[in-house]
């Protein structure tokens, strides 16, 4: 019998292979699908639909969605493996580079959804999928796994009024080709606008509707409109015609033109345009920090349990099993499902589960949709014997048509465990002052273990609108038995007013009911059952039935856990806790699921403490953090993965041992522990530098040994004008520090030399550097600035020299003098166009400081910014200001250990032996060459004005035009960087204002070289007639 074409899509959409369930994305899953109607977790409230502007009146919140992406992302070094999708945005909201309040509302938005298992950073790359869906444009692919910073990242957000080069250097930090630049653009300004409250100067105040001009003309809706209303001509974008032209902050435009036009145009087709921004915008969300691994693009389950929860009944006689399943209907007509049936097995794995059997059927009581899928929900409420229990249970879906599928989790079947539980109707929350008690229910054969509750839970952070995520432990106290189930409680406080977004773990023993919802408990706890006789379940293995090949036998009773006062030469201390945003031991750290205490003790082996944590943490250290304290001994109650006799620590909670053993030592007191060594030799001592393995630091030379000390490394490298020790056993040489190298926290070096635990030896990836205390600069200078000359020699020898009488340096400082010029400060940009310096520019991803210096020679001033950036001119511009010179504190890209400036600071150098140009009011010339002034004229449509030859150039002037048209009877320039020849206007040139052709020359700040499809034009004066 041939099977209809409906009934064959609906078998194929339910035997789609889902993940096993329970997964750590199961929360992330539930927020990005489950967006309206039965269950909605209601993330998508305020950016659907795309024209909602819940935060005020010209305010596309979607749009600021997509805007928050790609401010946090921006910053990443994709080079060097930080930054990215961090949630680093929190902390940069005061930085000025991201003004305006959409980024805090959106981030406030999402701070209730924070939790332990979806981090602000995944819910920010959420929310593009989100924003993007809900106005209509592709189904961006999510993957999950990305870990929030604690502090601010690096400055390096793309500012309107940049050059092209330094857009080009700054998108390919974060890892995009020019092409991927003009895409990411081009799909990010799709919606929403510009408001005239961030950018006064591109829209003053009171000309414009609700204070916004669109960036589209279709400004809630994802489409192509940006591609052809820019290539046809008629684009009101903001940033790219308009006030923002003459002030070149028209950065839409600089973008798109950078190729002249060609990506633009391959985009103008709406499948195109999809196409390309489903790819892009997943290569924004997706650029995350090298440490982070993201999982597979998350899909909905087909078949999926939701809110499973066991509870005692109110009279004890009963285990309530309530939830749901929630059965994905996208290719499904749920007019094909009659219902599902649960077959579940007991707590012995067997199928006798009392009078009622072990199975029972479910009916659909509502529908859900996302924004690509739509559910039915079918409830469960099933009471279970306590003599029998719950162990474990398939779904089966059956159709209308007489047929059915079973749902086994992948051959695992749904586990449900009721060897321990939240026992929901006696625990309570009193939301208003975060007054809690929780109650578990344990099995008797499992009750002498220690019983604990994690608890996560939220409180205000300075510095960032998005809370911290702390925890604390509850010991909870044994009370009264109820049948084969003993209850254990605790009462506590969840501080900061954040307690209803508050998320549970009851643990006992190696069994937990993990991420309990808060928002679940009743304001007042019920009664408790009235005790019965107490009775402990005999498991025993059920005979396997003809179907299955293999049962889980239950063991013996488990050994009792207890205490180790003693564990080689070191003794228990007691219960430690961690520290506020720190570790209370720092030497050294593992983790594995087959932890022990004598294991433990083999890795720290030399430490004065060690400690276990978390059951499957261990940590080393020779001294303890001061912020680190005593905490009762029960707090560490969480037995160890690798022996469950032992004690391994709680949540935030270290099983901390001490040395008894002395310390060899060449003096009558205890030997100290390791120092930084602030000179060895000839070398001084710079700080702690990362490394890579694709490209080190020091590529000089190399050696290795279990003998490492600063001295044989030192000694090694006599020759060179670096040395770095790493690993506590690597030495690595070298004359100059690869530009991907940076400065790292100097906890970071922790890691002892292999030959003198008295001494540290860098650590994974980073460097203990020291540097020649009077090396020559050529030597010192990186190796991708080759150009240098003498400018890099007298910055590098008056370092030196004042480093023999102050301190061994630490990071990078400023620099006196780079020959032929002087240091001056730190100055601000100038608030106008032009920049504070203006007569040309460059950005380099190798910039120095002597690089620059060589690329502005003949200019009075040099100025560096943003790290790699370098600005050249004769005058300041009247705008710019005395700044703190801690304001330019930017390693330069090319050289870490000297100042770069900063965001929209320069650090500022001079050659006082050229005269300062005071700056003149930029004009038309009348003249250039053999050439007069003509007029202004655009450009016509699918033509050009002027169609003999041309040219582009970064250094273009009138001038040089006039002398590359030679032999033509007109030129004119455009867009401040382009000439263009010919012997005659084209017919449809027309012309046009003046006051049109204001784009400064590339090459000269104070004439004009036409502008956005206009040009400067200039005919032969014998030809003017």
């Amino acid at each position: 019998m041939k099977l209809q074409a409906a009934l064959l899509v609906a078998l194929l959409g339910l035997t789609t292979a889902d993940p096993t369930w329970p997964a750590e994305t199961d929360e992330l899953e539930e927020i990005m699908f489950q967006t309206t109607s039965t269950r909605s977790r209601k993330f998508a409230d305020s950016v659907s639909p795309c024209t909602n502007q819940a935060s005020g009146p010209g305010r596309h919140n979607a749009a600021e969605w997509l805007r928050t992406a790609f401010h946090d992302m921006a910053t990443a070094n994709t080079a060097r493996g930080t930054g990215g999708i961090d949630a680093s945005l929190q902390y940069e909201l005061n930085n000025g580079e991201n003004t305006g309040p959409g980024f805090g509302t959106t981030l406030t938005f999402m701070s209730p959804y924070m939790t332990k298992k979806s981090s602000m950073a995944d819910l920010i790359a959420l929310g593009v999928y989100i924003s993007v869906r809900a106005c209509g444009g592709p189904a961006v692919p999510f993957r999950a796994g990305r870990r929030d910073a604690t502090t601010a990242g690096a400055v390096g957000v793309p500012q309107p009024q940049n050059a092209i080069s330094i857009f080009r250097t700054q998108f390919d930090r974060m890892g995009f080709s020019p092409q991927e630049m003009i895409q990411v653009t081009a799909c990010g300004h799709t919606i929403g606008g510009v408001h005239s409250a961030e950018f006064p100067d591109i829209i003053p105040a009171g000309t414009a509707t609700n204070g916004q001009i669109a960036l589209d003309s279709s400004v809630a809706v994802f489409d192509n409109k940006i591609v052809t209303e820019y290539l046809d001509g008629t684009t009101q974008n903001p940033l790219v015609v308009g006030r923002a032209v003459g002030l070149n902050k028209h950065s839409d435009f600089k973008v798109y033109n950078s190729d002249r036009n060609v990506t633009m145009q391959a985009m103008a087709s709406a499948a195109a345009f999809n196409e390309v921004c489903k790819t892009v915008l997943q290569k924004m969300i997706d650029v995350v920090p090298s440490s982070v691994t993201l999982t597979a693009p998350l899909e909905p389950y087909q078949v999926k349990p939701v809110g499973l929860q066991l509870t005692l009944s109110t009279q004890g006689t009963v285990i309530e099993l309530t939830g749901f399943i929630r059965i994905r209907t996208t290719n499904v007509p749920l007019t094909s499902i009659a219902g599902l049936t649960i077959n579940y097995k007991a707590r012995n794995s067997g199928n006798d589960c009392g009078s009622s059997g072990c199975s029972f059927p479910l009916t659909v009581q509502g529908v859900g949709r996302g924004l690509d899928d739509s559910f039915a929900w079918f409830p469960i409420a099933r009471n279970v014997p306590l003599a029998s229990g719950i162990s474990s249970f398939t779904v089966t879906v059956r159709r209308t048509d007489g047929t059915s599928t079973v749902y086994d989790n992948n051959g695992a079947s749904y586990p449900i465990q009721d060897a321990v539980f939240l026992q929901r109707y006696q625990s309570c929350l009193l939301q208003s002052s975060g007054v809690t008690t929780l109650t578990a229910a344990v099995r008797n054969d499992r009750a002498e273990l220690p019983v604990r509750a994690i608890v996560s839970y939220k409180t205000t952070q300075t510095g960032s609108v998005v809370p911290a995520l702390n925890t604390l432990t509850l010991e909870l106290t044994r009370g009264p038995c109820i049948g084969p189930y003993t209850l254990f409680s605790a009462s506590t406080t969840i501080p900061g007013g954040r307690s209803v977004e508050a998320t549970f773990d009851i643990l006992g023993g190696d069994r937990v009911d993990a991420f309990k919802k808060a928002n679940i408990l009743g304001g007042t706890c019920q009664s408790r059952p009235v005790s019965n006789v107490c009775s402990t379940p005999v498991i025993t293995s059920a005979v396997p039935s003809a179907t299955s090949t293999t049962m889980t036998t239950i063991s013996s009773p488990t050994p009792s856990v207890y205490r180790r006062q003693t564990m080689g030469s070191y003794t228990l201390v007691s219960c430690w806790s961690e520290p506020p945003a720190a570790r209370a031991l720092t030497g050294a750290s593992f983790a594995y699921d087959g932890m022990t205490l004598d294991s433990c003790l083999s890795n720290c082996t030399g430490f004065n403490y060690w400690g276990t944590e978390y059951g499957r943490e261990c940590y080393c250290g020779d001294a303890l953090h001061s912020g680190s304290a005593a905490a009762p001994l029960a707090d560490c109650g969480m037995p160890c993965s690798g022996d469950g006799t032992q004690y391994c620590g709680g949540g935030n909670r270290i099983e901390l041992y001490r040395t008894t053993a002395t310390k060899t030592s060449t003096s009558t007191t205890a030997a100290p522990g390791p120092t930084r060594v602030p000179s060895v030799g000839r070398f001084v001592r710079v700080g702690c530098q990362t490394d890579n393995t694709g490209a080190r630091a020091l590529s000089g030379a190399t050696t290795a040994g279990d003998d490492m000390t600063l001295d044989k490394c030192a000694a090694f490298c006599s020759a060179f004008n670096y040395f770095g020790t790493e690993y506590g056993r690597e030495c690595w040489c070298g004359n100059a520090l690869d530009s991907l190298s940076s400065p790292a926290p100097v906890e970071e070096c922790n890691m002892r030399c292999a030959g003198d635990p008295l001494q540290f030896c860098g650590d994974g990836n980073r460097l203990e550097l020291y540097r020649a205390s009077a090396a020559s600069s050529a030597t010192l200078a990186s190796s991708t600035a080759a150009t240098t000359g003498g400018a890099e020699s007298s910055v590098r020898l008056s370092e030196a020299t004042s480093s023999s009488s102050a301190s061994s340096p630490t990071g990078p400082a400023p620099v006196p003098t780079v020959s032929p010029f002087t240091l001056v400060g730190c100055q601000t940009e100038a608030t106008s166009v032009p920049r504070a310096l203006s007569a040309k520019s460059t950005a380099s991803n190798s910039m120095t400081l002597a690089d620059c210096a060589a690329f502005c020679t003949g200019y009075r001033y040099f100025g560096t910014e943003y790290a790699a950036e370098c600005y050249c001119g004769n005058s300041l511009h009247a705008s710019s200001s005395v700044a703190p010179l801690d304001d330019c504190a930017m390693p330069c890209a090319g050289d870490p250990l000297t100042h770069c400036g900063g965001p929209n600071r320069l650090t500022l150098y001079e050659d006082p032996a050229r005269a300062s140009t005071p700056p003149r009011e930029p004009r038309q010339p009348a003249f250039a060459g053999d050439f007069v002034w003509f007029g202004c004229r655009t450009e016509p449509a699918g033509a050009r004005a002027l169609s003999g030859k041309e040219r582009a150039a970064d250094d273009m002037t009138n001038e040089s035009c006039a002398a590359f048209c030679e032999g033509f009877a007109m030129f004119g320039t455009e867009y401040g960087r382009e000439c263009f020849c010919g012997d005659e206007l084209h017919a449809r040139a027309a012309e046009a204002p003046e006051e049109q052709c204001s784009m400064l020359c590339a090459g000269a700040d104070d004439e004009f070289c036409g502008n956005r499809n206009r040009l400067s034009v200039y005919v032969r004066q014998e030809d003017e007639a």
